[in-house]
């Protein structure tokens, strides 16, 4: 090769060499703090890789497990000291952990029952502070909950409402439980559980009292145990109802509501227009439009329970 055609080879690696590191720096890494229960990691990573943000490239992810609510002020707290750019709170115990600890930094809710009356959001049209992302819609739904009970257990006139105090919207999903249950003719007992020790004097109450079934309020802990509540109302032989899904996965009855997974998925949408400069106070609080029943066949035959067709006709044969 001649000296000039080797300085010139040199020049163009030079430039493509700079050209690429320019690129690569001008991507900022953007860090995202998560505080959600550890099973809804899984649809918050893949809601943010759909979008570009790829961990270790573009993006770092600092994940804490909102699993228990004696850790959630101290993870939420350790997220702001590591001046992320946006935090992910999953179900409204989270969402009030994180506004606890920051009025500056966004956040989004992947799924809150009622961010209006927890006070998260001034409003779903214009949520005006640092908070957005999605609403459940937990507590409307509490009335559905009751007739699809009733609809296939014949002569309910007693449900126990499993429910977390410690749960910012639990109050107003109770209520909502107990208006509906009045104009059905539904007595309904509130049994009270905040960690997973409690479980089994509740069901044990439920039973002492004699309730036909066991309605589970929306928080985070009813989903992230809801296996040991679906065992519980197998052995017991409770009938139970959840907005999530996870109960008749792991063996309860069913379950009625928006499917949380893809509202986790759907919380990214938030976090790209936050990085891309949108002020959450700008961004309505989206409200669900879809929603899914979810029926275990299996745990009703061994309660005994006959399925009505007028139930059953709108589900997925596949």
């Amino acid at each position: 090769m001649r000296r000039r055609d080797f300085i010139n080879a040199i020049a163009v690696s030079a430039a493509g060499w700079t050209l690429a590191a320019y690129a690569q720096q001008s991507e900022r890494m953007r860090r995202i703090g998560v505080l959600a229960p550890a099973n809804r990691e899984g649809p918050i990573r893949q809601g943010l890789r759909e979008l570009g943000y790829v961990e270790g490239r573009n993006t770092l992810i600092e994940y804490r497990v909102a699993d228990r609510t004696d850790t959630l002020a101290r993870d939420a707290a350790e997220l702001v000291s590591l001046k992320v750019d946006v935090i992910v709170a999953g179900g409204s115990q989270a969402v009030r952990a994180v506004r606890q600890a920051t009025q500056s930094i966004p956040i989004v809710m992947t799924a809150s029952s009622d961010p209006v009356g927890s006070g998260f959001v001034a409003s779903l049209a214009r949520p005006g502070g640092n908070i957005t992302g999605n609403s459940l819609l937990s507590p409307e739904l509490s009335g559905k909950r009751l007739q699809l009970l009733k609809e296939i257990i014949d002569g309910l006139s007693r449900v126990a409402a499993l429910w977390n105090p410690d749960d910012p919207p639990a109050v107003l999903s109770l209520k909502e439980t107990e208006a509906a249950a009045r104009q059905l003719g539904i007595e309904v007992a509130p049994i009270e559980a905040r960690r997973l020790e409690d479980f089994e004097t509740s069901f044990a109450s439920a039973i002492n009292i004699h309730v036909g079934a066991l309605v589970v309020l929306s928080a985070p802990i009813m989903t992230v145990y809801a296996g040991q509540i679906a065992q519980l109302a197998r052995t017991n032989g409770q009938p139970t109802i959840s907005n999530a899904s996870e109960l008749p996965k792991a063996g309860g009855l069913m379950s009625y509501g928006p499917n949380i997974d893809d509202l986790c998925r759907s919380a990214a949408i938030y976090v790209d227009k936050i990085l891309k400069g949108a002020r959450p106070a700008d961004l309505p609080v989206a409200q669900p439009i879809k929603f899914e029943l979810v029926l275990n066949l299996k745990t009703a035959k061994t309660l005994g329970l006959t399925i009505p067709p007028g139930i059953l006709s709108p589900l997925p044969t596949r």
